[in-house]
């Protein structure tokens, strides 16, 4: 049984590795979106192409727009902390006792 304890350990780990990398690429659209990036740049391209599927929906069902600024980001955000905090730790415990 502690083979299925040590494959759920590694899950999640790899799911908190994923989750804050992912964190970081949110951040740098973010920080990126405040300028007049040239929409051709192949890393303005990748960051909108791999955030906009989860901000889109956000900012589709929750009105996190005022005054300019959009909110979505810190939305989608917190989200991930909370995953991060209560599937990621709720993994590696169920991990730990089995």
């Amino acid at each position: 049984m502690f083979v299925m304890g040590n494959l759920l350990i590694a899950i999640a780990k790899i799911l908190d590795i994923l989750f804050t990398v992912y964190t970081w690429i949110i951040i740098a659209q973010a920080v990126v979106s405040w300028v007049r990036p040239d929409p051709y740049n192949p890393i303005v391209r990748f960051l909108n192409a791999v955030t906009e599927p989860v901000l889109r929906p956000v900012r589709r069902y929750l009105p996190v727009r005022w005054g300019g600024f959009d909110f979505s980001p810190l939305v989608v955000l917190l989200a991930i902390i909370f995953l991060q905090e209560f599937l990621i730790k709720s993994l590696i415990q169920l991990g730990y006792r089995l």
